[in-house]
């Protein structure tokens, strides 16, 4: 009954040696030295099986058009803003549609199978949500497409967006979405929080609000959407975006804040790659990097997941929707090198923001899809430290993407034919050595 079995693979809870046997769509077997037979048997010894990545925030309506009509000159997220509206009026449905399927093609051979995208709902035309709509139907087999109305322009502040996202939930948008401090005023976005928690509320959905995007300590719109979470009764739906402000904020009231955020179950997607270029562009020196406040939200109990956000488009020139990139930056800028802190990093790009989005079937347990990758690393701390090679991509027991180990090719007199890093890192610890 047993159709694939992946052999000696290690887990990210520290497990080793475990076999998974695979039937059809799903786990049927986790356990080691598992007895059955399968029509096809792949060796994963030494590598380690993870759950697919999984990207709670992103923004694949714009991906890919980085120079459409222009460069973005300054790097600045407001010159970004302005270049988006400059490039709306040029989106055909075809173009937007080509753009989010190479993105998705990418993502997939790098194991990211899961993404939460916003999709701009500003244009009265609505060209973004129906290109989406269509990549979420044709991507359904290989990946999760999970699309947020998001008012890029702001809820009361773009002319028709009220309307517009309505119309974009009723398209079969998902998530209900916002920008507070976009709006013209404080009291604007604290209104268009209210507002839209309350539309998610009547429609039984999740809010995603890119919330407190900036380096402005004194902008408040999370504490207004932890308020109107706990209000509504939205526990554990509602998520706050960036959250960027938190990085400077006075530690008395971020203290109370995150307590608030606590009490409404508030989900946290931070974006390290963006946060820390695009923030503390004002500042001289020292220079604030914008990242916020992830050390003491996970300490809290939080969940709190890390995101692309934005690959080659008017806000950034890279990317590449490889999250383990993201959980690298995250690590490195939130000093989250403690080792569970660093176990933590891993689950920001899999398991938390799997939970965030409420995924069905997720994991690596007997029932759930089979879904998974196999990554080159003993363990998920190795895997961000080599942002490792993705062996195997499987999707629903189906082998999808795969790829040679990563090894170097030697000719030195005296030296190997071949050096798997990993192996040489393992050889030099071993000899109280650091790998050279």
């Amino acid at each position: 009954m047993i159709d694939l079995i992946l052999r000696g693979g290690n887990l990210p809870d520290g497990r080793h040696g475990v076999d998974i046997g695979i039937a059809g769509e799903r786990i049927v077997a986790v356990e080691p030295n598992l007895a059955a037979k399968a029509g096809r048997e792949i060796d994963v010894a030494g590598c380690l099986v993870s759950p697919p990545f999984v990207d709670a925030h992103f923004h694949m309506d714009a991906t890919l058009s980085l120079g459409r009509p222009r460069l973005n000159r300054s790097g600045t997220l407001l010159e970004g803003i302005a270049l988006w509206g400059e490039l709306k009026p040029l989106l055909t449905v075809e173009a937007l549609i080509e753009r989010a399927l190479a993105y998705c093609d990418w993502a997939v051979a790098r194991g990211l199978l899961a993404v939460r995208s916003h999709v701009d709902v500003c244009d009265p035309r609505l060209l973004a949500v129906e290109a989406l709509v269509d990549v979420r139907r044709r991507v359904k087999p290989y990946l999760d497409l999970q699309l947020v109305a998001f008012p890029q322009d702001g809820y009361y502040r773009s002319p028709g967006a009220p309307e517009q996202l309505r119309r974009a939930l009723d398209m079969g948008v998902e998530v209900v979405g916002g920008i507070p401090h976009f709006e013209r005023t404080m009291a604007d976005g604290a209104a268009s929080v209210r507002a839209l928690c309350e539309l998610a509320a009547e429609r039984g959905l999740m809010v995603d609000m890119h919330c407190d995007e900036s380096d402005d300590p004194m902008s408040r719109h999370v504490e207004t959407l932890a308020a109107e979470t706990v209000r509504l009764g939205l526990h554990g739906r509602v998520t706050g975006s960036h959250l960027t402000s938190m990085h400077s904020m006075d530690n008395y009231y971020a203290s109370k804040l995150i307590a608030l955020m606590t009490e409404a179950r508030l989900n946290v997607v931070a974006n390290p790659l963006i946060n820390i270029t695009l923030q503390g562009r004002q500042d001289t020196y020292p220079k604030r990097r914008g990242l916020t406040r992830v050390k003491e939200q996970m300490a809290a109990g939080l969940a709190v997941a890390f995101g692309q956000d934005c690959a080659m488009d008017p806000w950034y020139s890279l990317g590449s929707g490889d999250m383990l990139e993201v959980a690298h930056m995250g690590l490195h800028v939130g000093q989250l090198t403690g080792l569970e802190e660093m176990a933590a990093c891993f689950r920001a790009v899999t398991e938390t923001p799997a939970r965030i989005m409420g995924l069905d079937g997720y994991g690596l347990a007997p029932g759930c899809y089979a879904d998974c990758v196999v990554l080159q690393a003993n363990d998920p701390v190795e895997a961000i430290r080599l942002r490792a090679a993705r062996r195997y991509v499987l999707r629903r027991g189906r082998v999808i993407a795969e790829a040679p180990p990563a090894v170097s090719r030697l000719s030195l007199p005296g030296r190997p034919q071949a050096v798997d890093f990993r192996r040489a890192a393992a050889t030099a610890s071993e000899k109280g050595r650091a790998p050279g």
